[in-house]
């Protein structure tokens, strides 16, 4: 009976894993639905950083209204201006860099501005008349400056005036679009739809997203009706306007309690197609910290192509200087070990040059291997030992869960190993699932899980060739 356990009872974190690793039961229609009224579901941030919040319409007739609510402090209590942009998509043909995601036209018809203080009318003034855009230093009446509550348009197609680009402001996320539908378990016996709407990436780096195709997405949007519940700030967003943005309730700044395990809740997308969930234990009696990262070719993390097992050091965390509400920390890797999960990561890696990833012409689907010897591995991107400048950030959602917010990757694929490099956005967060005193390597090990065919042996299944070349050139990120 005592051999039987584990099958009865599994530890949380690898439950979480192995949910995921089952596609959740996520369905990803082709091609989306649009339609309908998408939210946000909290307080967001963007590189920079921005704090904000959403709310976006899109009609049957292709049309849409968005809304965008910026404010001064990460509870997205203090609006500081709001956007309200109208325009049209068009959905065309599934993409063939992010697979699962649709590719989509768009055009701006208009775009309004709302300022909520004097100090953000100031501020947006100084920014246009800075910009060598013609006529966007004169859109306020002349010698009365721009008011707080009125309405003022700074890109129009009629016109051909657009004097978005001093905000930093473009919408070329909706040029990726992907949406899931779910069913969120009930206390009582059912369940609840949950629609939700990922769009494209913001670029790391304020000089390139004007210009940047998303390959990744955002934080997603939920759809109004099918949201998960509870949800607070939902309803709160669903009601605003430009001229009445949301004011969702201050956040308390809860101190950075790293210790324990940490997974991610849902199948995660990198830009340059890379799929994968993460896995992290933080031991804080000698600041030590282990990382399992698995990696996927496909959207709903259902095909394994290899797993990375990290560990090292991190030092004492300080208030970040820049991003309200976060956390610094610098993060040593000083030991990593490679398990190749499909038959054409083994080829890329046993071709790799000698001496530059473990054992030369040694790697085998299914078997870890310790890339610590040879200073990492050159095929994956990977240098040990190796520091990166991080920022973290703590939370509580709306049913007490624990939530941990690591830095977003650089969108170029580099490293943030130098303090100039630091983050200024996060990631997905990932949500607690033990406490510090439960030992992960004990027990979580997700095994090599290709197709079982008639001789018993695995079926391996190939990678698309768009992701072998990528994956070759990408460097890892440590996340």
């Amino acid at each position: 009976a005592a051999a039987e356990a584990p099958l009865r009872w599994e530890p949380p974190c690898r439950q979480q894993l192995r949910h995921l690793q089952d596609g959740a039961g996520i369905a990803a229609p082709l091609p989306p639905r649009l339609e309908g009224h998408w939210v946000s579901t909290g307080c967001e941030v963007r590189p920079g950083p921005e704090f904000l919040t959403r709310s976006y319409l899109f009609y049957s007739n292709r049309l849409f209204k968005a809304h965008q609510f910026y404010y001064r402090d990460p509870s997205c209590h203090e609006p500081s201006y709001s956007l309200v942009i109208k325009g049209k998509v068009r959905l065309r043909q599934a993409s063939w860099i992010t697979r699962g995601a649709t590719e989509a036209d768009y055009h701006l018809h208009k775009v309004g501005i709302v300022l909520h203080s004097r100090r953000a009318a100031r501020e947006l003034a100084a920014r246009l008349n800075a910009t060598s855009a013609t006529g966007c230093g004169g859109l306020a009446p002349a010698g009365r400056g721009w008011a707080p509550g009125a309405l003022y348009e700074v890109l129009s197609a009629k016109t051909e005036r657009d004097c978005t680009a001093a905000l930093g402001f473009a919408m070329h996320e909706l040029s990726l679009v992907r949406v899931e539908r779910r069913y969120q378990a009930l206390a009582r016996p059912g369940a609840r739809l949950l629609e939700e709407l990922y769009l494209g990436d913001i670029h790391t780096e304020w000089g390139e997203r004007l210009h940047y195709r998303p390959t990744g997405y955002q934080r997603p949007l939920q759809n109004a009706v099918h949201h998960v519940h509870p949800c607070p700030a939902c309803g709160i967003i669903y009601r605003a306007d430009e001229h009445h943005p949301p004011i969702l309730p201050v956040r308390a700044e809860l101190p950075m309690q790293l210790s324990g395990s940490w997974v991610s809740t849902h199948c995660e997308v990198r830009p340059a197609v890379l799929f994968l969930t993460r896995y992290f234990i933080f031991h804080g009696n000698n600041q030590s910290w282990e990382g399992y990262y698995y990696h996927y070719s496909d959207p709903l993390c259902k095909q394994p192509t290899f797993t990375i097992y990290a560990s090292g050091h991190y030092t004492q965390g300080i208030p970040s200087s820049k991003v309200r509400g976060g956390t610094e920390l610098a993060f040593k890797v000083t030991q990593a070990r490679v398990t190749p999960m499909d038959q054409v990561t083994v080829m890329m890696l046993n071709s790799s040059e000698p001496g530059s990833c473990g054992l030369t012409n040694s790697w085998h689907a299914g078997m870890e291997q310790d890339i610590t010897p040879t200073n990492g591995c050159l095929a994956l991107g990977i240098k040990l030992p190796h520091t990166e400048y991080e920022l973290f950030k703590t939370e509580q959602d709306a049913k007490d869960r624990s939530l941990l917010f690591i830095g977003e990757r650089p969108t170029d694929g580099s490293s943030p190993d130098r303090p100039d490099k630091r983050p200024t956005s996060y990631q997905a967060p990932l949500i607690r699932c033990a406490g510090a005193s439960e030992e992960f390597s004990k027990y979580i090990s997700l095994k090599y899980l290709g197709k079982q065919v008639a001789s018993g042996n695995e079926a391996l299944k190939p990678l698309p060739v768009a992701f072998l070349l990528l994956i070759a050139l990408q460097f890892l990120r440590w996340d």
